[in-house]
């Protein structure tokens, strides 16, 4: 009996972070998946439609509706701020006096 109380705790202690990170990714609600399919509907695409081109139809409406839609381009937006890529480097020579061997102080 004096054993029983912990492990029982120890277990429980133990199982709480499994159980606290079990409902951490929940994926596209109901509506949205409807909305989704709406669209691609309305770009197009048939679901009852010609079986034989299906991989190329429904890609083909997809992209109709990605075109219509600039925040799922695939292509990043504008970003403010500068770069130093393509920036001339300053080539200092070395010279005799700069350059100390690595055995220096030996």
């Amino acid at each position: 009996m004096k054993l029983t109380i912990p492990v029982v705790v120890s277990l429980t202690v133990l199982a709480a972070p499994v159980v606290s990170f079990a409902q951490s990714d929940t994926g596209p609600t109901r509506a949205q998946v409807q909305a989704e399919i709406v669209q691609i509907e309305s770009a197009g695409y048939r679901p009852n439609g010609d079986h034989n081109t299906y991989p190329a139809s429904i890609q083909a409406a997809s992209a109709r509706v990605a075109a219509q839609d600039p925040s799922t381009s695939g292509v990043g937006g504008v970003v403010s701020g500068s770069s130093g890529a393509g920036a001339p480097v300053a080539i200092v020579p070395a010279t005799r006096e700069g350059m100390k061997s690595i055995y220096f102080g030996r």
